[in-house]
């Protein structure tokens, strides 16, 4: 078995669980540390011919990560593709299942049964803190509706402020943000780099949690580390100028 990932979260959930069919990832794929697959170009602009000249069994992608059109280059050429969509985390779980089991893992990861088990055990919460969750600046984005991270914070006692916006990804302009009743801002690192000298200074006054992006979006043996990582970032939030 062959298998290209297009998809970082759905790379290392491959790597980790079987070594050797993965034979190419994206620049974008940073994880397992070291892993020593071809790579092929982003995730938004894939190198198709290089991916062809691979001669995967299977090209893995996420309707969410990937360009539709690039993925029907890649159908055009003859390949395999599946598409996986994640927009909360019981949609996550059945599609790492699928997804393992198309590559020809026939026996459950530890990890996947260890992620499971950690958040069943997360309690929910009589308290929600209402939060804007940027995920990018110059322009302001933030998350909206039907999100896998907001799914996350959900389920850890964070409302999002927009998870009933029209939008998944909205453009919102500062100073709209400043004045959404939010009591907290969350701050990813990743895919905006967002750190304690960047990000909270715009919030002024307001509680700021830095948070690991790969345990806030990334779908895979980081969702097992996850809800105790979140929740730590969650408890020691910073605090921009007044």
């Amino acid at each position: 078995m062959r298998v290209v990932s297009l998809v970082p979260s759905l790379t290392e959930a491959i790597a980790v669980t079987a070594p050797g069919r993965l034979v190419g990832a994206t620049n974008w794929c940073t994880h397992p540390a070291g892993l020593d697959v071809t790579r092929i170009g982003g995730t938004k602009n894939p190198d198709v011919p290089a991916i062809a000249a691979l001669r995967p069994d299977l090209v893995i992608a996420n309707e969410e990560e990937n360009r539709a059109p690039d993925l029907a280059a890649l159908r055009a050429a003859g390949l395999d593709v599946a598409v996986t969509e994640i927009r909360a985390l019981d949609q996550a779980f059945t599609e790492l299942d699928r997804v393992l089991r198309a590559c020809g893992v026939r026996t459950r990861p530890r990890w996947l049964d260890e992620a499971e088990a950690a958040w069943a055990a997360v309690t929910p919460s009589d308290t929600y803190r209402k939060a804007v969750v940027p995920i990018w600046r110059r322009p302001w984005m933030v998350l909206g509706r039907d999100t896998f991270a907001g799914d996350l914070l959900a389920r850890l006692g964070v409302a999002n402020v927009y998870a009933d916006h029209a939008e998944r990804y909205p453009r919102i302009p500062l100073d709209e943000l400043r004045a959404s009743g939010a009591d907290l801002v969350v701050l990813p690192d990743e895919p905006y780099r967002f750190t304690a000298d960047d990000g909270p200074e715009a919030f002024a006054g307001l509680p700021a949690a830095l948070v690991d992006g790969r345990h806030l979006t990334w779908y895979g043996p980081s969702l097992a580390q996850a809800p105790e990582a979140l929740r730590a970032a969650l408890r020691r939030p910073v605090h921009g100028p007044s």
